[in-house]
């Protein structure tokens, strides 16, 4: 191989590796917030820095010799928090529509970012199996709806049906005709990527009182 073809390899393989570098992406952390409960995102920032959020921009401000951020946004007043001591971001009372891409900017030293997919939901509350026919032994399980949640029937450890829906406007529900012999091996569970619930069928087909139902939390 003569001294040009080894330069001109040289070259080719530089200008790939740029190319390659220059097009990467940083990576985006997928996280999980719950509504009225405290968000941290933990990248260091001890000197200086950014905390951006979506296409608002630049919504806190860390210099030299400040102690508590600059809040740019109103949304965020009294929630948006940084500890001078960790370095760390926070936001308090998170609400639903806090969702989406925050990026925290690093320039104690030299520029770095981290951004993280923020999705807060609710917490679940318990579904409610009622009876539809005593006769039949029909119950009905039922929950509010919300973002990502599921209801399902469950026999054992087999999944009987499913059902979400899109419009969080309307309750999920989720009839079932029920095997009285089996009638313990049942539950109504509903879920979401931060809590679970369960709800069991009524000792009797007959009872038809919601209040009486019995559930239990998972966590």
């Amino acid at each position: 191989m003569t001294t040009l073809q080894y330069l001109g390899i040289s070259v080719r393989f530089i200008i790939v590796l740029c190319s390659a570098q220059h097009s990467a992406q940083p990576e985006t952390f997928q996280v999980k917030g719950i509504v009225g409960k405290i968000h941290c995102f933990p990248v260091m920032v001890l000197k200086s820095g950014n905390l951006l959020y979506g296409d608002l921009g630049n919504i806190a401000h860390v210099y030299p010799g400040k102690r508590t951020p600059t809040n740019l946004e109103k949304r965020f007043k009294n929630r948006l928090h940084w500890n001078n001591v960790t370095g760390f971001f926070t936001l308090s009372d998170l609400q639903i529509d806090d969702s989406g891409v925050y990026t925290v900017e690093n320039t104690d030293e030299w520029k770095t970012t981290h951004t993280f997919q923020l999705t807060v939901y609710y917490v679940l509350s318990k579904p409610q199996v009622t009876v539809n026919d005593s006769s039949s032994c029909t119950v009905v399980c039922s929950v509010e709806n919300g973002r990502e949640v599921t209801l399902s029937w469950y026999r054992g450890g087999e999944i009987l049906n499913q059902t979400s829906s899109p419009d969080h406007n309307i309750a999920l529900s989720l009839p079932l005709k029920v095997d009285v012999q089996t009638r313990d091996s049942y539950r109504c569970e509903a879920a979401n990527p931060v809590s679970k619930e369960t709800a069991v069928v009524p000792h009797s087909c007959i009872e038809s009182d919601p209040s009486k139902v019995t559930g239990k939390r998972i966590w």
